[in-house]
């Protein structure tokens, strides 16, 4: 069985993480700050003092951190993957990274005859969980092919978009729709509680109807019980609406809508300061500190 290295224990990357560990799989592991590691090494990971000494543990490597930059310097920094890799390697990039930056990782990996993928995933910290995320791959379709089996522990859709870059793009493709059913769903829930009806009666009806999204389901529920702890951090979702937009700028292509919620997002995280709350807190842009207005 291949032994695996993961680099980024937050909230996505322990989850799985912990299910590679259930599938037999060996684990080692690096974070930027070790006390967050602990999860897992308590669940049998291994931990190494850098991202080469995880590489040159392991036949795969995985990433999952948090910005472009970040993805940078783990792969070609000092003590960097690319200190402790060999031919033959393989490399997979789960953060949701900039397209451009994937490529240029793959471009290393070929020169260098290591493989490199691309696999951004969605599906939340539940999703991480229980083993249900949505991965979305670029690169090497063989090297792909070779970690289907690890995918499937992991995921329960995964599928290929074409060479360095793709997977980047098809994540960008959902961001661009979640931003959509984020906005709309906390403009409906302001609206409701405006209105004077029930709002887990609403909620009960949307969920059968045509009105009926992931972020309603999973999100609403945790508003309503003032919970904005992150499956998915505010400062994080802001980035990846950057980054989607400026992909459109170099396509030519306009995202009013797509736009907008960059501006409500930017206002949360940068105005407000409340980057590190989960994607849910955009409600506190009209319901002070996130509580419903008596």
């Amino acid at each position: 069985m291949k032994k695996i290295g993961f680099i980024g224990t937050g909230v996505m990357g322990t989850g799985i993480i912990k299910n590679m560990l259930k599938a037999g799989y060996g684990v080692t592991v690096f974070n930027r700050t070790k006390a967050h590691a602990d999860p897992v090494v308590k669940a049998g990971a291994t931990w190494a003092e850098s991202p080469k000494q995880v590489t040159q543990a392991s036949d795969i490597v995985f990433t999952m951190v948090g910005f472009p930059q970040d993805v940078e310097e783990v792969y070609f920094g000092d003590n960097g993957i690319f200190t402790g890799t060999k031919s033959g390697q393989t490399v997979v990039d789960m953060t949701t990274s900039t397209p451009t930056l994937a490529k240029k990782i793959g471009d290393y990996g070929q020169a260098h005859e290591i493989e490199v993928l691309d696999a951004p995933v969605s599906g939340g910290d539940i999703g991480a969980e229980k083993g249900t995320l949505t991965i979305m791959v670029g690169g090497n379709e063989a090297a792909y092919k070779e970690l289907q089996p690890i995918f499937d522990v992991i995921g329960q859709q995964v599928n290929y978009f074409g060479t360095a870059g793709s997977g980047q793009h098809a994540k960008m493709a959902n961001q661009i729709m979640i931003a959509g059913t984020m906005t709309g769903m906390s403009e409906m829930l302001v609206y409701v509680q405006a209105a004077g009806l029930d709002l887990p009666k609403v909620l009960q009806t949307l969920e059968s109807g045509g009105a009926d999204n992931w972020s309603m389901e999973n999100y609403a529920p945790r508003i309503l019980k003032d919970d904005y702890t992150p499956g998915f951090f505010a400062k994080h979702f802001l980035k990846d609406l950057r980054i989607a937009l400026n992909e459109a700028d170099k396509m030519h292509l306009n995202l009013p809508a797509t736009d907008a919620a960059r501006n409500l997002y930017a206002r949360l995280v940068d105005e407000k300061k409340l980057g590190n709350d989960g994607t849910q807190a955009l409600v506190k842009l009209w319901w002070k500190d996130g509580k419903l207005p008596n």
